[in-house]
């Protein structure tokens, strides 16, 4: 992996050439973060959803090629953004591959990790990248693939810094810290940023980071 420095003097320079300033700030975990896959047509459905395709095609939006998914090239993960239905078929068809060969035990050892991954961005710019669709104001941030690959890095590296840190959130349980920290994590199946759907809190933006963990 690039070094951050490196990483931060690409994004910068795809700033000047245009891209959006939309800047990593922190890792967000909850409530929401862990759920269970406890079937192969559960695992079927929530990597048909994170793909956008099958039954969820409908939200493949223009935006769906801001998305970072996980592939793999032989038994290396690599990750790409992609821009065509098929692209995303198949990476479907790789991660069953790869999940077959992986033989999950779906008794609780299957689960989907969702962590929001907030963004900051001056005012000033945000009113710029706001616009309205079909009548609801929303927004739209022009990013290069090089910015694109940037945020992915910063956010997977700051997911990789929490579990080196031992963090401990007090609302969760044990085993669910553990995930936190990786500690009974087997194998990573499949992971995506999910920059089609970027969403407000408490004035803040956000875009979710999802894996799917196979446990020991």
């Amino acid at each position: 992996m690039e070094s951050m420095r490196e990483v931060n003097r690409v994004m910068e320079r795809e700033i000047k050439k245009g891209s959006t300033p939309l800047a990593f700030e922190q890792l967000g975990f909850g409530d929401y973060s862990y759920n269970e896959i406890a079937s192969k047509e559960k695992l079927v459905e929530v990597l048909s959803y994170l793909l956008r395709i099958g039954e969820y095609k409908q939200y493949a939006e223009k935006t769906i090629m801001n998305n970072v998914y996980m592939d793999l090239n032989g038994k290396k993960a690599v990750f790409k953004r992609t821009r065509l239905a098929y692209e995303r078929n198949n990476i479907f068809v790789a991660i069953k591959r790869f999940a077959k060969k992986c033989k999950p035990d779906f008794e609780g050892k299957v689960y989907l990790e969702t962590v929001r991954c907030f963004f900051t961005i001056p005012k000033e710019e945000l009113e710029k990248c706001r616009f309205n669709y079909e009548g609801t104001d929303t927004y739209a941030f022009i990013l290069s693939d090089k910015y694109i690959m940037g945020l992915y890095t910063l956010c997977l590296s700051a997911r990789k810094a929490v579990a080196l840190e031992g963090a401990v959130y007090e609302d969760m349980s044990k085993f669910e810290n553990d995930m936190v920290n990786l500690k009974n994590v087997k194998d990573v199946l499949f992971q995506a940023l999910l920059l089609d759907d970027v969403k407000f809190e408490d004035g803040r933006l956000y875009a979710d980071l999802c894996s799917v963990f196979i446990l020991d």
